[in-house]
This record gives structure tokens, C-alpha cells and sequence, in this order.
């Protein structure tokens, strides 16, 4: 595949009007709608004490109705989607759909270490070709086989694990065994949310499974922002399906995406992906530092072909007629683009951490009892005993938060937050009518390298900080 395919996309040649509108921020379209999506979504977060509104510099921003005192919790936003990085799944079990740790601490730690032992390389469980991302063995104290078997199967119990209960582990619907849950009723959410069509178990909906298991092993050995992006297409096609079903009644037969009565209810499906995002993946994303100015052209232009290849793999697992304009290189562009700049990164803290403090914290006589078993289960995980779960999310308010140096607010998870909702916390007193702002770098930096980081993001700060530090 070459740059010429790249970009001659056949979707964006045949549905240009289409992916046009699909594209048109709808602030400008119907900013009424708008507010009453946010605030629909605030209302179902049971924020009160904030609103989304138009703001003439940044398009939107996030503002309090209500004053915060430093600490207060300001918002907890649910994902739209989301996805655990596949390096970091050989460290954490989690549920794919809401992140929480599921199992237990015996689970956690035994699997963890069964897979090392196996010599499990990135290749084997995260899909990637270089085993880099995922744990490694050397310099850790390795244990007999039969005990980390009975650790991981339950037949083993730690001293004081049951101080931390974890969600017994439900499998997927459609029985893959890439998607596990804490609950029933998470499992459903994300069936129905987008992992029906994504699932390359026996029960899938795709109606080419072996074509998803190609694209999921392309993104493995790429890059996985393409799953998140893969989740947004399905999460819109499933959307679509219901509004469809909900205007039929009961009537077959496929429709054309020109048709009159379908586009609508395919724009309405995208609505909750077109208040995000702001540019195309290779138009936006950082030049890494290793590559010269002047092979930025080429860069880019290999960046998009890598776009392209997977589209294209995505297409042929997931495609579907009346959702064509989905399929839209340019569309899939500001997909991943949308993740590149509005993503607060997926961070869960792991309960296995937690439990080996408990036990460093634990009276001398029942710390040295304790750790007469717990000890070379900590020397075997070595440093990664504390990995916790990360991924990449999209979250719908917190994207809305504009940037300040001097923020009022900023991402804090506190100890009660043990799933993959971005929590917002006040960092300092906030006001009524304040506009809310949290730092998207590092605001320790000097002047020069906040601009230059956040260049990356296609604006200059010009916040009091920047000014007053400005030439």
C-alpha cells in the first residue's frame, strides 16, 4: 500500500457530502442541541455544580453554577469508550468495560506470574512484536511451578487478602477470551455498546471474524489506539442500529445512506463522537524527537498509510452498507485524532499494591507471620508488583475542560476511585461562573517547553502565567 491508495480512500470519494457533514463541529450546526446533550450527560453523572457552554476562544468550555472549595469533587465523567493498553493486560486483570481489578489478590498475582514463567512474550498475549510493554522476568526470585498453579487457581490464599475483595471474574458473551467483567450487567453494557461487533469469540456479530482477528493483531503489532477507534465505529453502527429499528417497527430490508430518512439517524448515532474531535491523527500528532524537520512530510505521510492499513482491515471484519460513511479515511483520521487530543489517560491503581502496604504497615509480629508467606510472592514480581491498569479513554465533559498553567482544577483519583471514570477535583477554591480549567502538561515547566508541548495540542497558551512569563 502506497501513499497514491492512502489517499484516494474510495468512502470519501463516493460519501464526500456525507463525511462533510459527519465532520461540521456541531456547535456551529445546532449549538441548541448541544447544550442539551451536555447537559443531559451532566445530569446522568449526577454532576451538579457545572455546565458545558460555547466559549468564543476555544469552542467550548466547562464552567461551575456552583462554588467548589479546594478538594471538592468536581466531576467523576464516565468514559464514551475506552480500552486497556494490550501490553499492560499481562499485568492487570480488569473489567474491559468499566476497569475495575477483578478476581482476587490470589488471581492477580498468580496470573501475573504464571504468564511470566510461561516466558509469555508480548507476541503471545498483547499481540506485539517485540515483547516491549510488557513484564519481564530477569532479576526477579522465581517460585515452584506448583505454587504459583495453586495461587492462580485459588487453592492458595494470602494472609489478610480478603481485606480486599475484588468482583468475581464473568466472561465474555460471546466467548472470547480477550473480554472478561466484574459484573453481568457490565458485560451487557459493553456487548451492546460496541464489543458485539469487536468480539472474535463463537458468538460474534462480525460478520467477518476472521478479518477482526487480522486487524486486532495489526493493531497489537502497531499501534492500539486503532481498538479505541475500531470501539467508536462499532459503538456508532450499534447506535444506528437501534434508532433504525426504532423508526421501522419491524420493517426489512436495507436502506442507502443517501437515503433521506437514514443519514439523519446516522448522524444522530455520531453525535456523541462529533462533540470531541478537533483534527486527523497524522496532522496533529506530536514529530517524535528522533525524526528531523525535514522528514516531517514523509512522517506524516507514513502515519496516515498506517491509518489506511488498519481501516482497511476494520472494513473488511466490521463493515456495514448503511454505515459507509463510517469507513471514511478522513473519518477515522480524527478518530484516533480525537483520542490523541482529548484523551486523560485510563489509570486504575492497583489493589495488589494496596495489599502488600497493608502488610508493610502491619504490626512487627503479624508483619513478620505475614510475611513469612507473602515475601516471595513480592520478590518474584520484583518492581511490577505495583502495575497499575492503563489504557486510553475518551471521556465526553473532561474533554470539553480547556487548558490553564494555573489550573483550578486538575485529574485526581482519590482512595474511594477504583474504576476508569476521570475524576476532576478542585484544586483550589472555584467560583460561580468560573470558568473550569485543568493543566494538560506539566505546568512546573518553564515557559518555553510548556508552548512547545503544547504545540502539540495546535495552541499557544496565552493564560496569565504564559503572559506574564512571555516575552
Amino acid at each position: 500500500m502506497n501513499a497514491t491508495e492512502a489517499s484516494n480512500c474510495p468512502i470519501d470519494a463516493q460519501f464526500s457530502v456525507q463525511v462533510s457533514i459527519l465532520l461540521t463541529p456541531p456547535p456551529l450546526l445546532h449549538q441548541q442541541q448541544s447544550q442539551e446533550y451536555f447537559e443531559a450527560l451532566i445530569a446522568e453523572r449526577q454532576c451538579s455544580g457545572i455546565k458545558v457552554k460555547p466559549d468564543g476562544k476555544h469552542g467550548k468550555g466547562v464552567y461551575s453554577t456552583a462554588d467548589f472549595r479546594e478538594g471538592d469533587l468536581v466531576l467523576k465523567d464516565q468514559m464514551l469508550v475506552g480500552a486497556q493498553h494490550s501490553s499492560n493486560k499481562i499485568d492487570c486483570l480488569v473489567c474491559s468495560f468499566c476497569f475495575q481489578f477483578i478476581g482476587s489478590i490470589e488471581l492477580q498475582i498468580g496470573r501475573k506470574l504464571y504468564l511470566e514463567e510461561l516466558g509469555v512474550s508480548a507476541v503471545d498475549e498483547c499481540g506485539l512484536s517485540d515483547g516491549t510493554g510488557c513484564s519481564s522476568s530477569s532479576g526477579k526470585t522465581r517460585l515452584p511451578h506448583d505454587t504459583i498453579q495453586l495461587l492462580m487457581n485459588g487453592n492458595l490464599s494470602l494472609p489478610y487478602s480478603k481485606h480486599f475483595p475484588l468482583p468475581s471474574v464473568v466472561p465474555c458473551l460471546g466467548g472470547c477470551k480477550e473480554a472478561y467483567y466484574c459484573s453481568k450487567s457490565c458485560a451487557e453494557a459493553d456487548w451492546g455498546s460496541s464489543h458485539s461487533l469487536l468480539c472474535t469469540g463463537h458468538g460474534s456479530s462480525s460478520p467477518n471474524k476472521e478479518a477482526l482477528v487480522k486487524f486486532m493483531k495489526h493493531a497489537n503489532e502497531t499501534n492500539d489506539i486503532f481498538i479505541v477507534a475500531a470501539k467508536v465505529i462499532s459503538f456508532t453502527i450499534l447506535r444506528y442500529r437501534e434508532l433504525k429499528a426504532a423508526h421501522q417497527h419491524g420493517k426489512h430490508g436495507t436502506s442507502n445512506p443517501r437515503d433521506s430518512f437514514i443519514f439523519p439517524m446516522l448522524v444522530e448515532a455520531w453525535k456523541p463522537v462529533s462533540m470531541g474531535f478537533k483534527g486527523r491523527w497524522w496532522d496533529c500528532i506530536a514529530l517524535p524527537e528522533d525524526v528531523d524537520s525535514s522528514d516531517e512530510a514523509e512522517f506524516r505521510m507514513q502515519i496516515k498509510d498506517l491509518a489506511f492499513q488498519s481501516l482497511q482491515l476494520l472494513k473488511e471484519a466490521i463493515y456495514n452498507e448503511e454505515c459507509a460513511p463510517l469507513f471514511s479515511l478522513n473519518l477515522y483520521g480524527h478518530i484516533i485524532g480525537m483520542f490523541e487530543l482529548n484523551n486523560l489517560d485510563l489509570v486504575v491503581a492497583s489493589p495488589v499494591e494496596d495489599y502488600f502496604l497493608y502488610i508493610d504497615d502491619l504490626p512487627p509480629s503479624q508483619k513478620k507471620e505475614a510475611e513469612k508467606i507473602t515475601k516471595p510472592f513480592l520478590d518474584a514480581l520484583g518492581d511490577d508488583y505495583s502495575a497499575s491498569c492503563q489504557g486510553t479513554a475518551f471521556f465526553p465533559i473532561q474533554s470539553c475542560m480547556n487548558h490553564s498553567c494555573i489550573p483550578n482544577a486538575k485529574a485526581f483519583k482519590r482512595e474511594e476511585d477504583r474504576d476508569g471514570q476521570a475524576t476532576i477535583i478542585a484544586q483550589r477554591p472555584i467560583s460561580k461562573e468560573e470558568e473550569i480549567t485543568i493543566s494538560y502538561i506539566d505546568e512546573d515547566l518553564t515557559y518555553e517547553e510548556r508552548q512547545e508541548q503544547l504545540a502539540d495540542y495546535g495552541f499557544t497558551c496565552k493564560c496569565p502565567k504564559c503572559i506574564e512569563e512571555g516575552p
